[in-house]
C-alpha cells in the first residue's frame, strides 16, 4: 500500500503502483468531497471511470452517490469447478461446448425470446424506473449483455475445468443510475453543495429520493446475481450434456459494483465499492485477467485499510477506442493462442474493435502481486475457451 500526498481533506491509501494521470485527479476530488470519511482506497487495478475511478473503494455517512456505484449496478463474477480434467479436453470439446453455450446464452444485445421465471419480479418495489423497465427486464433475466461481459471455460492449476462468467444487472442498473444521478444533481444544485465535480453528486439518505435510490439499488443487486446465476445453471447443463460432469463446489456469486451499510473505523459507514470486490477474512472471490490471461480464486485477508475489498480484475491499461487505434489484428491474435474465441468485433465506425484484446489490460500478475495484503490466492484458471459479450 503507498500513500497519495494530495491537498485534501482526508488521505488517499493506494494498491496501484502507477495511477493514471485522470484516475489520480477523480480520486483526489473524492478526496475533497464533503461527504467522504476515512480516506479514499484504490485498488492495484484501478482507472479512471465516471466521476469515479474504477477499482475505487469510499465510504460515506448520511448520503450515497450514485456514479460511485456506477452505471452497472450489481456487474460482478461467478464460478464453478467441474470434476472434468481440462488435459483430457481438445479443441474440438471447447467449440462444441462454447457453441452450445451460444445457444441457451444470449449475448451482446440478444434477449430471450419467450420471458424468464423469477419470483423476484412479483416483489418488484413500486419505483418509476423500476416499473418502466420491469417488462424488458423479464427477457433479458439470463443474458451476457456486451462490452467485457463473458463467459469463459478456464483450466485451473491442478487440472480441473472450471466454468466463469461476468455480468451484470443489464438495463436496469443503467437506467437507475441515470435517473437518481439527474436527480442527485438537481438536489445539489438547489442546495448550492460545494462539490469538486459534479459527477460526484450525492443523495441525503434522510431524502426519499436517497431511500429509494438505495431500494432501486438493492433490487438490481438480486436481478444481476439471479441473471448470473441463471446463466451458470443452463451452462452447467451444457456442460454435463456434452461432457458428462460433475461440479464439486458452490457457485462462487459476487458483486464488484454497489454500496453497502457495513461498519469500518467504529463507524457505520456506506462503503461504495465501484470496480472492486468486497474481501472479509475468509471470503471467497474471483479476480478476472484478460481474455487470454489468468484468473484467480481468492481468499479475503480483511485487510482494514482497503475497507476489507480488493480488486474486481486487472483493470485497463488502454481505453477501448485507444486499444483498437493502437494494437492490430495480429498482435491481438498472437495473445490469444491457444485459447479458442470468435473473431474480433466492429465498432461503430465499423473498424475491428481490439477494446477487450490483451494487450488493453494491466498484467493481472503484478495486480495480484500489489494486493497480496488483500487476498490470497486459492486457484489459478488459465483460459481455454472464451465467449465476450
Amino acid at each position: 500500500m503507498h500513500w497519495v500526498n494530495t491537498e485534501c481533506r482526508i488521505p488517499i491509501k493506494s494498491w496501484c503502483e502507477d495511477v493514471e494521470g485522470n484516475a489520480m485527479y477523480q480520486a483526489a476530488n473524492l478526496a475533497k468531497h464533503p461527504a467522504t470519511v476515512s480516506h479514499v482506497a484504490l485498488m492495484p487495478d484501478c482507472h479512471a471511470g465516471y466521476g469515479m475511478p474504477i477499482g475505487g473503494v469510499i465510504a460515506t455517512r448520511d448520503v450515497i452517490i450514485p456514479n460511485a456505484v456506477g452505471v452497472d449496478i450489481g456487474c460482478g463474477m461467478c464460478a464453478v469447478k467441474t470434476d472434468v480434467a481440462a488435459s483430457d479436453l481438445a479443441t474440438t470439446d471447447i467449440k462444441e461446448v462454447m457453441g452450445d453455450l451460444r445457444k441457451v446464452i444470449p449475448v451482446g444485445f440478444k434477449h430471450h425470446q419467450d420471458e424468464q421465471e423469477w419470483v423476484g419480479f412479483d416483489r418488484a418495489p413500486d419505483i418509476p424506473v423500476i416499473q418502466q423497465e420491469l417488462q424488458a427486464a423479464r427477457r433479458q433475466l439470463g443474458t451476457l449483455g456486451g462490452g467485457n461481459h463473458f463467459v469463459e471455460l478456464q483450466e485451473s492449476d491442478d487440472d480441473r475445468l472450471w466454468l466463469m462468467l461476468h455480468s451484470g444487472s443489464r438495463n436496469f442498473g443503467l437506467k437507475i443510475a441515470n435517473v437518481y444521478h439527474k436527480a442527485a444533481l438537481n438536489l445539489c444544485q438547489q442546495w448550492y453543495s460545494e462539490l469538486p465535480d459534479p459527477e460526484l453528486a450525492f443523495l441525503p439518505l434522510a431524502e426519499d429520493v436517497g431511500q429509494d435510490y438505495v431500494t432501486a439499488m438493492n433490487y438490481a443487486l438480486e436481478f444481476a446475481a439471479e441473471n448470473r446465476r441463471l446463466m451458470m445453471y443452463r451452462a452447467m447443463g451444457v456442460l454435463e450434456a456434452v461432457l458428462d460432469c460433475r461440479f464439486e463446489n458452490e457457485i462462487i456469486n459476487v458483486h464488484h459494483n454497489y454500496a453497502a451499510l457495513e461498519h469500518h473505523f467504529n463507524k457505520n459507514v456506506y462503503i461504495h465499492r465501484k470496480g472492486a470486490t468486497a474481501a472479509r477474512a475468509g471470503q471467497l472471490g474471483i479476480i478476472p485477467g484478460s481474455m487470454g490471461t489468468p484468473s484467480y480464486i481468492v481468499e479475503g485477508l480483511g485487510n482494514p485499510q482497503s475497507f476489507q475489498s480488493c480488486s474486481h480484475g486487472a483493470g485497463r491499461r488502454m481505453g477501448r477506442m485507444q486499444a483498437s487505434r493502437e494494437l492490430t489484428v495480429e498482435e491481438a491474435d498472437r495473445a490469444m493462442e491457444g485459447v479458442v474465441f470468435g473473431r474480433w468485433g466492429t465498432n461503430r465506425k465499423g473498424s475491428t474493435d481490439l477494446g477487450e484484446a490483451p494487450q488493453a489490460y494491466k498484467d493481472i500478475d503484478e495486480v495480484m502481486a500489489s494486493q497480496a495484503d488483500l487476498v490470497r490466492p486459492l486457484v489459478k484458471l488459465r483460459p481455454r475457451g472464451v465467449i465476450k459479450g
